[in-house]
């Protein structure tokens, strides 16, 4: 086979990555741009969403579809409320301090962690996806009649990996829409320019950071749960997401949503391309050294805004 083909299929998986890493690395930003809080349990809540798609789905007989829709929209919510609880009981009683957040998100990381590990096992558990068609990849070349068509032996992909880019980029839409559309949207920008001008203002502050954290660990549930039929779901999957996240969040610039999406399918195309034709430890290694770069040329990010 020729590279243009391989190419192709090492872009999808990589569109794939990038898909689910955008939605994890959303949230984390999100919940560091309103709040300025560092939330190491991040990946966690993505492992939980997981895991939780498992149960749900295990529990719901008949066609795969039906438990699938449901955990997609139950398991988000279950796992944002979490969130939200964890946001009202921990952080806001040491007032959201930079510092003790950071440890008491360790805190919770495992905690989550160590719950999921007496409740739900050590095991690794598959979900079914809800379709999941082979599709072949067409490849044009230009011949001696023109461009042709052909159907390079091998070259396939399954309709549920196009199904997770489809719905990640439609969650990505409304999570835009939410912050320039809506009246909550309003409040988070106005809480993240300034916090005291607008508690001035009469803006419930400490419950627009309930929903931010809420929102932020919903969104890597929904990763977790449109990724878990493609990978398996395991109480120590959350480390890879939130270093990854991190990645995503400092070179596309801390708290530019933008920016963390451009980043993130970056970072997740060259991870597919690089892993396809090298290895993935290569690409995680070039990965990071991006990130070096990064903070050594432009410290704000590639969208962030400079402190004055």
């Amino acid at each position: 086979m020729d590279f243009g083909p391989y190419l192709i299929l090492a872009s999808l998986e990589g569109a794939v990555t990038a898909a689910v890493l955008a939605l994890t690395a959303v949230g984390l930003s999100l919940v560091f741009g309103v709040m300025r809080v560092v939330n190491v349990a991040h990946g966690e809540f993505f492992m939980l969403g997981a895991v939780l798609a498992w149960w749900v789905t295990s529990m719901i007989g008949g066609h795969p579809a039906l438990g699938f829709g449901v955990a997609l929209v139950l398991v988000p919510v279950l796992v944002g409320l979490t969130a939200a609880v964890a946001d009202v009981t921990i952080l806001k009683r040491i007032n959201y301090d930079p510092e003790r957040t950071i440890i008491a998100t360790i805190g919770i990381l495992y905690i989550i962690q160590q719950l999921t590990l007496m409740t739900y096992g050590p095991d690794a558990r598959p979900v079914t996806p809800p379709f999941n068609t082979r599709l072949a990849i067409p490849w044009f070349e230009f011949g001696e009649n023109g461009l042709q068509m052909y159907w390079p032996w091998g070259l396939s992909t399954t309709s549920y990996k196009l199904g997770v880019i489809g719905a990640a980029a439609a969650v990505l839409v409304g999570v835009w829409l939410l912050m320039v559309r809506t009246k909550i949207g309003l409040l988070m920008r106005a809480t993240q320019l300034d916090r005291e001008m607008a508690l001035a203002f009469g803006i419930p502050v400490e419950r627009v950071y309930a929903i931010v954290f809420g929102i932020g660990a919903g969104l890597a549930a929904m990763a977790a749960v449109l990724i878990v039929p493609i990978q398996q779901a395991h109480y120590l999957m959350g480390g890879d997401p939130l270093l990854l996240s991190f990645i995503v969040v400092i070179i596309g610039g801390l708290g530019s949503l933008p920016g963390t999406v451009v980043a993130a399918v970056l970072i997740g195309l060259s991870d597919g391309i690089i892993s396809v034709f090298f290895s993935p430890t290569l690409a995680k290694i070039l990965a990071t050294l991006l990130v070096a770069l990064v903070l050594v040329f432009r410290p704000q990010g590639l969208f962030g805004v400079k402190d004055a």
